[in-house]
This record gives structure tokens, sequence and C-alpha cells, in this order.
């Protein structure tokens, strides 16, 4: 049995959410917090929530290029939920103030068409259930401050989360070699990032066949209709209040995420609306 008390851990966290405040890291109040451990807060924290009314609309994979592992200072992916209010609709500003130190990231989110349930599953199996691409923007968060993470602290954040935008134009795969698609972010009109698809694990697509198989460990299946945030393409951008950021990614089109004018970690307002695919 872990020593570590989850539903004390998801406490502190959530009630971090509550209060739009952060938390010194969790490695620290909880020195002995495995990879294990975290995700069982996750999936604590995620069962609390559904309770609540949030609905579960996919799932993220975090930590998936070497710019990103590299910027945070962990050596490995995880993953975190995609909850019904973390959706915010494309060219609508976003409440700047409902985060508390957000960061942009360009992604390729794919949306599936069946069920996908692990372990062995490899990149035919994803393409087979995938019913198309989109560009999107994950607006990346961190419960804990200053991001002074491991990689516990941000399995147990619900793998730094925030939000999410996505494009409107639906791209099938079969036949997309989602590896070398071109990415260009930019912030305010100005180019920040920009990268390829093969940033990602070598393919978007093995990003997604690792995230089905480790779900599968966890005793979590995807769904059809789910939505999976495959990860970063490139290093994340600091967002300030009123930044427009706005990702290109060859043969998927573009998506932008506008923010409105409140400050980040300014008490949590309405949310912007939430665009839910068909």
């Amino acid at each position: 049995m872990s020593a570590i008390d989850i539903d004390a851990v998801a406490d502190d966290l959530l009630a971090a959410y509550r209060s739009g405040t952060t938390l010194p890291p969790l490695t620290g109040t909880y020195p002995r917090l495995s990879v294990d451990d975290a995700y069982a807060v996750q999936q604590r924290q995620a069962e609390i929530r559904t309770k609540a009314g949030a609905g579960i609309v996919g799932f993220k994979v975090g930590l998936t290029s070497a710019a990103m592992r590299q910027q945070l200072g962990v050596d490995q992916p995880d993953y975190g939920h995609l909850f019904t209010d973390m959706l915010y609709a494309a060219d609508t500003p976003i409440p700047t103030g409902a985060f508390r130190q957000p960061r942009a990231e360009p992604e390729i989110a794919l949306v599936l068409a069946r069920p996908l349930r692990g372990p062995g599953l490899g990149v035919a199996d994803i393409v087979a259930a995938t019913a198309y691409a989109l560009p999107a923007i994950e607006i990346i968060d961190s419960r804990i401050t200053d991001w002074r993470i491991g990689l516990a602290d941000t399995i147990a954040d619900n793998g730094s989360s925030g939000g999410l935008v996505l494009g409107n134009t639906a791209t099938p795969v079969d036949g997309l070699d989602l590896s070398q698609l071109g990415c260009v972010l930019r912030r305010n009109g100005r180019i920040a990032h920009t990268g390829v698809g093969a940033a990602v694990m070598g393919s978007p697509l093995r990003a997604a066949a690792w995230l089905a198989n480790t779900l599968a460990a966890h005793g979590v299946e995807l769904d059809a209709g789910h939505i999976i945030l495959t990860g970063s393409i490139t290093a994340s951008v600091a967002v300030q209040a009123g930044d427009g950021f706005t990702a290109s990614v060859d043969h998927l089109g573009t998506v932008t995420a506008l923010f409105d004018m409140s400050q980040p970690g300014s008490p949590p307002g309405a949310a912007a609306p939430a665009r839910l695919i068909d």
C-alpha cells in the first residue's frame, strides 16, 4: 500500500483550483510521491470533477518533445484528462484571469471515430481509429508555484493542463504523414517558434499510441469522439493578458487563441463558452 494519502494530495490540488492559488512543489511536501501515486492523485481528481458534473472529452499527452522536456526539466511523457470546461472557442476571447501561469503550445489534435483500448496498439491502430486531425493550441497551466515541477508534480496536477482551442477544419489522417507537417507558432503576429510533427515522439501518431497503451495500464480507455492532444511541437510560450496566438500546421490549417485583458492569477470568472465537437 502506498505511504501517500492520495485523497489528501488530491484535496490540496482541488483547493488550489477553487482558490486560484498555487502550491509549493508536491514532491517537496510529499517526498515519497511516486509516478504511480501521482497518476492515482490525477485519477481521484477526475472522479471528483466528473461527479460534480464535468465531462471528459479526451486526454492530452504531455512532454512528448525534447524541447518541452528540457524546458520543464523532466525526462519522459505523461498524460492528463481533458474536461468540458477546458474547451474554448477559436477567435473568441479566453478569460486570461482564469489561469495562474498560462503558456501556449501548438499541437496536432486527433478525434477518434471508435474506441481505442490498449495494450499493444501501434500507429496503424491509431490511424484506423481516427476520424480526423485538427490544429490545436493547448493552454498549459500549473497549480505549482513558478512551474517548479518534477514529473510526479505535473502528473498529479493533471499534466499541467489548463485549456485548449481547436481548429475548425477536419482533415483525415489516412495517407497523411503527420511527422512531416511543419508548424509555425505566432504570438501577436510575430513568429515565436517553428517545428515539425516529428518532434512529437517521432510522430503524433506514436504519441497517441503511447497514450492508449499507458491508459490501459491504469484501467482507462479512449472512447469514440474523444480528443487526443498529441503533445507540443515546439517549446511553450508564456501568455500575457491581451495576447493572440496562432498555430499554423501544414495541411491542417490554422487555429487562433485570443486572450482577454484580465490578468493571469486573478480570481477565476465565468469561462468562455466551450465549443464541443460533433
